[in-house]
């Protein structure tokens, strides 16, 4: 198949590609470079670097002549939603629909979106949470997701575009851009390896759901498959407190700075963790990298990358 991944430079886009051309489809990434870095794009991939809002987007939709887009290009950051909501709807929802309308007039036959499990439900009644779970986002960032779902089901119903929503709860592993605000594993990874002062959120008693990157990618593999339609978690189960993932690290890292603690920050939920049943009855799929395992792997990657 040809494979459009917008956001291909990116920290999971990449990895899919990466991917992808192991399992010999032609891939094509778009992306503005704003987060991701040539250096991720995988040798066999062509790459335009385009933004999705851009006017030439519908021309090369037209001359690759796609298959399978995976949405990934987006705004990223929470915490710049709730600063910026309109910097953020311009880009995770207009740049969508732009996408869209370009897979709509090009024939395409699938969407694979990348969601957010971590802000489409909002403040959890559940835990873990499942597929049927209210969505009461508490972020513009949340808002954006879930409308962009909302679209995918338009496309869905009115032209039979087929389609896979990805919730994803907090990915973490190679590649991942530790200078963002997103992507607290990251950060910290750096921040430590460089003996640089390092700040947790609220008490540290924030609840997450890490994810590693390999069984991300294969929540994609499987998503190529037509019959995987509709919204799937991809996730652990599993709650782990920010302050449990500083001591982690700081064990790895050997960081020996006391804990500093800053605000909670608006938009930020308390605890976040999802089922991943559903995925799982369909296709088998289930998190095969446990949290210290992942951990483990990301080091070795940013010790390579760290300059320490």
């Amino acid at each position: 198949m040809k494979i459009c991944i917008t956001g291909g430079a990116g920290f999971i886009g990449s990895n899919i590609a990466e991917r992808f051309l192991s399992e010999g489809h032609d891939v094509v990434v778009i992306d503005n470079l704003s987060l991701g870095f040539t250096e991720n794009i995988p040798n066999g991939a062509k790459f335009y670097q385009t933004d999705i809002n851009d006017d030439n987007l519908l021309q090369i939709f037209e001359e690759e002549n796609f298959d399978v887009v995976c949405h990934y290009a987006a705004q990223m950051s929470v915490r710049h939603s709730v600063s910026i909501p309109s910097d953020d709807a311009r880009t995770n929802i207009i740049g969508s629909l732009n996408v869209f309308e370009s897979a709509r007039k090009t024939g395409v036959k699938k969407i694979i979106f990348a969601s957010s499990a971590g802000t489409v439900y909002g403040e959890q009644t559940e835990f873990p949470c499942s597929e049927e779970h209210q969505n009461s986002p508490v972020s513009p960032y949340g808002v954006s997701k879930y409308s962009v779902e909302k679209y995918l089901e338009y496309y869905k119903n009115v032209f039979n575009i087929n389609y896979t929503v990805l919730r994803y709860t907090n990915v973490y592993g190679r590649k991942q851009n530790p200078f963002g605000e997103a992507g607290v594993i990251a950060i910290f990874f750096l921040k430590m390896l460089r003996n640089e002062e390092t700040y947790i959120t609220g008490d540290g008693s924030i609840t997450r759901d890490y994810v590693y990157i390999d069984d991300v990618v294969e929540a994609n593999v499987l998503a190529l498959n037509p019959e995987m339609t509709g919204v799937f978690n991809v996730s652990t189960a599993i709650e782990t407190p920010l302050l449990d993932i500083f001591d982690k690290l700081a064990k790895l890292t050997n960081y020996q700075r006391p804990k500093q603690f800053v605000p909670f920050k608006i938009g930020e939920q308390m605890r976040s963790v999802c089922s991943y049943n559903k995925i799982h009855n369909l296709t088998g799929w289930t998190p095969k990298i446990q949290l210290d395992e992942g951990l483990n792997l990301t080091l070795e990657y940013y010790l390579k990358k760290a300059q320490v």
